[in-house]
């Protein structure tokens, strides 16, 4: 196991997001979180990263995981776009966990920021200035620089965010590949619940005080969730257990 959240709360400005929460991510996972705006899930993923404390419960990571192992690609900014660095520059920075009191970056540190760039065929793109690329090149240049903090796990808010109809689809490919052929574990906020439905092994559907957590196909045959999915859920729907999944109201 690589994540195990138990009874957890949190809170955002002072209003509580996530109550009583319970799930865990095992190797291999490629788990997706869905959910409406203002359910949580952006503090979730703060809280797994270890840059916000759970209000009760407790978030534990397991003995072939520490906090500077995971890789993280956050939802791009205006600011981020137009960051004046090289794509060489963005890509190494990855490591900076890693360096310790080194000062500088090392020679394996170097050679994994080639392996990660050559992985999302962006070498060739290794001098141009960042803020000079597309949308969809930015962030397979984002993604490189979180493959060189992990080889374990990544935590993906709304990556393809932004992006046209080509370079989501590339984007969604390349996550797909991470998990299932390089076996890199995936945590992954996204709206988009057809694909989420289509590429991941399990779900966390955050939706007021319903909470689903289970694997993909349970959620499409449990009927509280699928109305999720239509959009025509209403609170107090019952309860089901079944599989290692959680749904109740």
């Amino acid at each position: 196991m690589l994540i195990e959240c138990k009874n957890i709360r949190l809170a955002y400005e002072n209003n509580t997001v996530v109550n009583d929460l319970s799930f865990n991510v095992n190797k291999g996972d490629y788990l997706c979180i869905i959910g409406e705006n203002g359910s949580g899930k952006t503090t979730l993923m703060k809280a797994l990263l270890g840059l916000k404390s759970v209000d009760a419960g407790s978030i534990l990571l397991g003995e072939s995981l520490k906090q500077n192992e995971i890789g993280y690609l956050p939802q791009q900014t205006g600011i981020q776009k137009d960051f004046p660095a090289s794509v060489w520059e963005v890509v190494l920075s990855g490591r900076i966990n890693r360096l310790g009191l080194r000062p500088f970056y090392s020679g394996k540190d170097k050679k994994i920021a080639e392996a990660n760039m050559e992985l999302l065929n962006i070498s060739k793109l290794k001098n141009r200035c960042y803020r000079e690329l597309s949308g969809g090149q930015q962030q397979r240049v984002l993604l490189a620089r979180a493959l060189c903090a992990t080889q374990k796990l990544l935590l993906l808010d709304e990556p393809v965010a932004g992006l046209d109809l080509l370079a989501t689809e590339e984007m969604y490919h390349i996550i797909y590949d991470l998990n299932r052929k390089n076996g890199i574990t995936v945590i992954m906020i996204t709206h988009d619940v057809n694909r989420a439905l289509r590429d991941a092994t399990h779900i966390l559907h955050l939706h007021k005080n319903d909470v689903f957590f289970g694997d993909k196909s349970h959620y499409l045959e449990c009927e509280t969730c699928r109305k999720f999915t239509e959009n025509e859920a209403k609170s107090g729907h019952g309860c089901c257990e079944k599989g290692g999944c959680h749904c109740h109201g």
